[in-house]
């Protein structure tokens, strides 16, 4: 495996068109109708082959797709985006409060454990 050429059962990614211009939905905004709807595909090729060159892969589910070899050894670079500010101090603000919550209870001189069950009937009642 080169930067360039893949061997049969390396990992990459192909590239393919869903949807032709003329076949997307109506509706969509001018720029994004103008252009194909395109997908990539990562599996282990099923023949070698040179970036842009046609080749089938298979993916990790067992589908057979052919496209045009985009990438090899491919990594994941998807994210969830960056973080909204609001969000970002939950986990420190949750902990700070319940490190406050268990700490007024032991000044209180509560046990927080487990509740106390209610009375009940003795063994051997």
């Amino acid at each position: 495996m080169s930067e360039f050429k893949c061997g049969p059962g390396d990992w990459v990614e192909v590239e393919y068109v869903l949807l032709e211009p003329f076949e997307r939905a109506a509706g969509l905004p001018e720029d994004t109708a103008a252009q194909p709807l395109r997908a990539w595909v990562k599996g282990f090729a099923l023949a070698g082959g040179m970036i842009g060159d046609e080749i089938e892969v298979e993916t990790h589910s067992g589908r057979h797709v052919r496209g045009h070899l985009s990438a090899i050894a491919p990594g994941y670079t998807h994210t969830f985006g960056t973080p909204p500010a609001e969000i970002a101090g939950i986990g420190r603000d949750a902990r700070a409060r319940v490190t406050a919550y268990r700490a007024k209870g032991e000044a209180d001189g509560a046990s927080l454990g487990e509740p106390p069950l209610p009375n009940g009937p003795e063994a051997g009642e």
